[in-house]
């Protein structure tokens, strides 16, 4: 029987980025499930504050080389790669001059937001997934860490349902208290739109904040996570009120088999 491939797409992983709540679960989670017999793949944005010397990153040439058009503008597609010996998995990075070099996560050193973190997750979510048909690898889970990978759900359902990569492909979207505190502009849905996705698809969920983007990344899922403790009550009430499998907060002795039974559920 093969093994189930599941795909971790995380906005923060250590030690790549400081330990918080999501970091953690980024590193801790993906080694878990793959002693669990489980096949995986990971990948973070490649944020300027990382440092490339000290984690051992090197680009992956025969991945790069994509061009990927936002707002009428080429952005040139880097993927690099690390090694987290420890726990035998590679972490794959998305790269990108314009969006990723800043010596920042999605807040400069003032903590004010980046203006531009609209386009940079547009950037992430269309990267991992045309770097994923480049590794011509088909997850059978795809799950979502943080607001930054929002977008993904509504990419895999509508812009790749056909894709043979992807067709069978089971959602999870983990909702943490990553909220962010601007309104992306109006142009937001105009840049994100790709082939297959249409305006109902996001219907009532404008103007885009972290609360409509939240609820979009739900309505494409096919299960959602509570992975934080004070993850919005609105959004929890949302993805409990969708109908949809949902998993409350679970700590840390006991997530990874949680998880584990979860993705199994969904699959089988």
């Amino acid at each position: 029987m093969e093994k189930t491939k599941v795909l971790f797409i995380s906005q923060e992983i250590t030690p790549y980025l400081p330990e918080s709540h999501m970091s953690k679960i980024g590193r801790y989670l993906p080694q878990g499930i793959q002693e669990k017999g489980k096949e995986i793949r990971t990948f973070m944005p490649r944020f300027g504050c990382i440092n490339e010397r000290r984690n051992q990153l090197h680009e992956v040439i025969r991945l790069s080389g994509m061009n990927l058009i936002i707002d009428d503008t080429d952005h040139p597609l880097i993927i690099k790669v690390a090694s987290i010996q420890a726990a035998r998995m590679q972490v794959y990075f998305i790269d990108n001059e314009d969006y990723f070099h800043r010596k920042s996560t999605l807040v400069d050193k003032e903590g004010a937001e980046h203006m531009d973190n609209d386009e940079r997750a547009i950037f992430f979510a269309r990267g991992v997934l045309e770097t994923t048909k480049k590794l011509r690898w088909t997850p059978d889970v795809i799950h979502c860490h943080g607001w930054f990978t929002g977008l993904v759900p509504l990419y895999i359902k509508k812009a790749m349902n056909e894709d043979p990569h992807f067709a069978n492909s089971k959602l999870v979207y983990s909702v943490y208290n990553d909220d962010f505190s601007q309104t992306f502009p109006e142009s937001f849905p105009e840049k994100f739109t790709l082939e297959g996705v249409e305006g109902s698809d996001y219907e009532g969920l404008t103007p885009f904040n972290f609360q409509n983007l939240s609820k979009l990344a739900i309505n494409f899922s096919d299960g959602i996570i509570k992975a934080h403790p004070d993850a919005s009550g609105e959004i929890i009430d949302y993805a409990k009120n969708s109908g949809k499998p949902f998993l409350d907060f679970h700590d840390e002795e006991s997530y990874i088999e949680a998880y584990n039974e979860f993705y199994d559920q969904l699959v089988n």
